[in-house]
């Protein structure tokens, strides 16, 4: 009897874990449209093929090298046929039975592959419509074989080099890990890019730049909303059993109060400030709900995780006009959603949960940054030595899709030259 409810647990939890799994990869569909959305339409095909390009990068970087770095510090490269995917929580799923975790070893893999594909869209967005496709690709190998890998190591990995679980470091599904993470790595990329061209004026003007498509851009976030409740459901880790079933429900309703009171404080705010309901800010006012809420979603009260939204929305609008301030330009404003925000989910963990100490969430969240930023600076600045990063003046005034692509996203509405 005891043997049949174990299989019926674990069979429930890898399950609930593929599932969710799914739920996050869809994510990078909404990260295409999002970005699709935001970008001008000469850029639109070359933002989709580095989406694509990079979650594949991503499955393979992590499959090779990233996974066992991550989760077994002595593996730098082990080689797919080394690492036993399927075996490496076997052993301890008996261990597990008595309110452990119990899923297959390959959905912990596939749950977590598509979290780093998520740190790797988040700079994306960030470096739009200048920078060279080769040398993003080239970059992401590095970002998702090596650079996410290590930070998560001494954090989900256990491997603890600089006392992050002593010092009560918590982020429950990676405001800080993920979020922060990718905003730091897209920081370090945009400060050696530089801003797009006519972005800012010689008299300090700041020139708009609209996205081309809304209606993409708000299927984006509308998938990226969904995708949200396996990115933060799945990292409870366990369905099958009263306790952990509770939980589930607990972050998936407050992840949803989270994102509703961003999107809205964000609209507030627009309307208060300039008069107008501004959709992209409306947008990111949801995302920066999403993830403000990601650090600790089952913890709060449903009222908790509202006001926390809330305050992200209306920090996400400050934060995006402060980059436009100091010209750092961020065409879908990926590193105030990602960084800013993300920052704030790590430092609002021990209001709701006791564990928790603002000197380890800091220290934390530093950790991240200053890892990820000062390693990405360093692989940033190397490609743009060897191979440049930028393209040309003339590239980007007609736009990437045909440097890079060859192919217009939207053909009816490109104005073809007579030969004669």
């Amino acid at each position: 009897m005891e043997n049949e409810i174990y299989q019926l647990q674990y069979a429930i939890d890898t399950f609930y874990f593929l599932v969710c799994g799914a739920l996050v990869m869809w994510m990078a569909a909404g990260f295409s449209m999002l970005e699709a959305g935001l970008v001008r339409a000469k850029n639109t095909t070359e933002i989709l093929t580095k989406n694509i390009a990079l979650y594949s990068i991503a499955c393979v970087m992590y499959l090779i090298c990233g996974y066992a770095i991550m989760y077994d510090g002595t593996a730098f490269l082990s080689g797919i046929e080394a690492f036993d995917l399927g075996g490496i929580l076997a052993s301890k799923a008996e261990e597990g039975f008595e309110g452990g975790s119990v899923y297959s070893g390959a959905s912990d893999f596939f749950f977590q592959v598509v979290f780093v594909a998520t740190a790797m869209s988040i700079v994306s967005g960030a470096v739009a419509e200048r920078m060279k496709l080769w040398a993003f690709l080239i970059f992401a190998v590095v970002l998702t074989g090596f650079i996410y890998p290590l930070e998560g190591s001494w954090t989900w990995g256990g491997q603890s080099v600089f006392g992050l679980y002593e010092l009560n470091f918590f982020d429950f599904a990676g405001s800080g890990i993920v979020h922060l993470a990718g905003a730091s790595a897209a920081l370090a990329g945009v400060l050696l890019l530089g801003a797009r061209k006519g972005k800012y004026g010689k008299n300090g003007s700041i020139n708009p730049i609209p996205g081309s498509n809304m209606p993409l851009a708000t299927v984006g976030t509308f998938i990226l909303w969904m995708g949200w409740f396996g990115f933060n459901g799945g990292s409870v880790l366990k369905l099958a059993d009263a306790a952990n079933a509770h939980s589930v429900a607990m972050v998936f309703l407050n992840t949803n109060a989270a994102a509703a009171a961003g999107s809205l404080t964000a609209l507030i705010v627009c309307k208060l400030t300039w008069g107008k309901a501004d959709l992209t800010m409306l947008l990111n006012g949801a995302l920066a709900g999403l993830v403000a809420i990601t650090a600790e979603p089952s913890t709060p009260t449903a009222l908790q995780a509202t006001l926390f939204g809330a305050v992200a929305g209306v920090l996400v609008v400050a934060s995006i006009v402060f980059f436009d301030k100091i010209k750092i330009d961020d065409p879908v404003g990926a590193i105030s959603v990602h960084g800013v925000v993300g920052l704030f989910g790590l430092l609002i963990v021990p209001i709701t949960n006791g564990d928790a100490s603002f000197g380890g969430q800091i220290v934390g969240a530093l950790t991240i940054f200053g890892w990820v930023f000062v390693s990405s600076f360093i692989v940033w600045s190397i490609l743009k030595a060897v191979m440049g990063i930028r393209v040309s003046e003339e590239e980007e005034m007609n736009g990437m899709d045909l440097s890079d692509c060859g192919i217009d996203a939207y053909p009816e509405f490109v104005t073809v030259k007579s030969s004669s």
